[in-house]
C-alpha cells in the first residue's frame, strides 16, 4: 500500500510529535521506533513501563445464542472452560490442522470477542464468516471501533491503578475487567506480548486523546515502537505469525499443543489431522530457540539452518537480544534433534555460523505474574 492507502491510528499525532520513525504495517502507518532506539524501549518495558500503540490489531464480536457453541467449533482450544471475564489464547486452523491466525478469545457475559493479528483481519474474517451456516449468531467486525493499547512492565499496575478506581490488583493473568481509564470507558484486560507484567486496554477511540494522556508522559509511560515488541516477544519465545507459525505449521510443531483440546466435543478446523499426528506419536519436527555465541553474527528471518551439514529449514525469528547481549532465534529442527544442546549451522550471507539448541524462554526474569487469580 502506499502512504495515502495507509490507514492511521487516534495516537498517529502523538507519535509524529515524538518524532517516531513511521512505517507502513499490515496496513497502518505505525511507530518501529522513537529517538531514544529501540535497545533503550526493550529496556524501558523490562525494568519500568512502556506504552505501545497496538489498535492496527483486529477485533470481532460474537454474539446470539450459539455464541459460545460457535466459536468452539471455530477455534482449537475450549471456550466452555472460560469463565466470564477471563481471556484465552488459541487458534484458528485449516482442515490441515495449520494455522490461520493465531488469536485471543474474551469472554463477556453476553458475547465473545476475537481478537486477531492485523495483517490477516480479512483473511481471518472472511474465515470466520464462511463457519457461520445456520448457527444463530451475529457476527460484527469491531476493528475500526476500537483504539487499544498495551501498557507493559514490571511498574505498570502502578501505573494503571493510578489512572482508575478498578482495583487492578485483582484483576488476575489473562483476566479482565470494564471500567474507566481517565473517564474513559474500557475493559482492561491483564494480558501481554512481552514477559513482563501488563495491562492491554480497549476503548473507543473517542477516548484516545484522555488515555494517551494518562499513560503517556514524564513520571508515568515511555511510548514503544513495534521494534521493540519483536525484540520482546522474541526474548520471551512467544511466536509471530508469518515467521514463528503459518498455513503451513501446526500447533503440535510450533509447541502449543496446550491450546489443543481433541476432546472437547467440538469438530474445529483440522481436528482429524492433529489427532492422526497425536496418535501416531507426535509431530516430526519441533520449533525450538537458539542462541549463537559468535559476535557480530545475527541471524535474521529467512536465513538457511542445516543440521549435520543437511538444510532443514530457515531462521523464523532471528534478532540480537538486548536483555541477553547475543543473537538468538527460532527454526524448525527434527524432533529427535530438538533437545538443548544440539548444534546446528546458520547461513549467515554466506558465512557458516554455529548456534545452539536451547530451551524457551530465552529470558526467564520477566515480571508477568502468571499466579494472580
Amino acid at each position: 500500500m502506499t502512504g495515502e492507502n495507509l490507514k492511521r491510528t487516534p495516537f498517529y499525532q502523538y507519535h509524529v510529535a515524538a518524532n517516531a520513525k513511521m512505517v507502513p504495517f499490515a496496513g497502518f502507518e505505525m511507530p518501529v521506533q522513537y529517538p531514544t532506539g529501540i535497545t533503550r524501549e526493550h529496556e524501558i518495558v523490562r525494568s519500568d513501563v512502556g506504552v505501545f500503540d497496538v489498535t492496527h490489531m483486529g477485533e470481532f464480536e460474537v454474539s446470539g445464542p450459539d455464541r459460545n457453541a460457535f466459536v468452539n467449533r471455530l477455534t482449537c482450544n475450549d471456550v466452555a472452560t472460560l469463565e466470564e471475564g477471563q481471556a484465552q489464547y488459541s487458534a484458528l486452523l485449516t482442515a490441515e490442522g495449520t494455522f490461520i491466525d493465531d488469536c485471543l478469545v474474551y469472554r463477556f457475559e453476553d458475547r465473545l470477542m476475537l481478537v486477531v493479528n492485523a495483517a490477516n483481519l480479512k483473511k481471518d474474517w472472511d474465515h470466520v464468516v464462511s463457519r457461520k451456516a445456520g448457527i444463530n449468531v451475529r457476527l460484527k467486525d469491531i476493528s475500526d471501533e476500537v483504539a487499544l493499547l498495551a501498557v507493559q512492565g514490571p511498574k505498570s499496575e502502578d501505573l494503571i491503578a493510578s489512572t482508575t478506581s478498578t482495583d487492578v490488583s485483582k484483576i488476575g493473568y489473562y483476566r479482565f475487567e470494564t471500567g474507566q481509564v481517565a473517564g474513559t470507558d474500557c475493559f482492561i484486560s491483564r494480558t501481554g506480548y512481552t514477559g513482563e507484567d501488563g495491562f492491554e486496554l480497549y476503548f473507543r477511540p473517542k477516548g484516545a486523546e484522555a488515555v494517551w494522556n494518562a499513560v503517556v508522559g514524564e513520571g508515568r509511560g515511555r511510548p514503544v515502537g513495534l521494534g521493540a515488541r519483536d525484540s520482546l516477544r522474541l526474548e520471551m519465545g512467544y511466536p509471530l505469525y508469518g515467521s514463528d507459525i503459518d498455513d503451513t505449521t501446526n500447533p503440535y510443531e510450533a509447541g502449543l499443543g496446550w491450546i489443543v483440546k481433541l476432546n472437547k466435543g467440538a469438530p474445529f478446523g483440522g481436528k482429524g489431522v492433529l489427532q492422526q499426528i497425536k496418535g501416531s506419536g507426535g509431530a516430526n519436527r519441533r520449533l525450538v530457540g537458539y542462541v549463537v555465541s559468535q559476535k557480530g553474527a545475527i541471524p535474521r528471518h529467512g536465513y538457511d539452518v542445516y543440521l549435520a551439514s543437511h538444510k532443514v529449514d530457515i531462521v523464523r525469528s532471528g534478532g540480537f537480544s538486548p536483555s541477553l547481549k547475543q543473537a538468538i532465534g527460532t527454526t524448525y529442527v527434527p524432533t529427535h534433534s530438538a533437545k538443548p544442546g544440539t548444534k546446528i549451522e546458520i547461513d549467515c550471507r554466506g558465512k557458516q555460523v554455529e548456534a545452539e539448541v536451547v530451551k524457551m524462554p530465552f529470558y526467564k526474569d520477566g515480571s508477568v505474574k502468571y499466579d494472580k487469580k
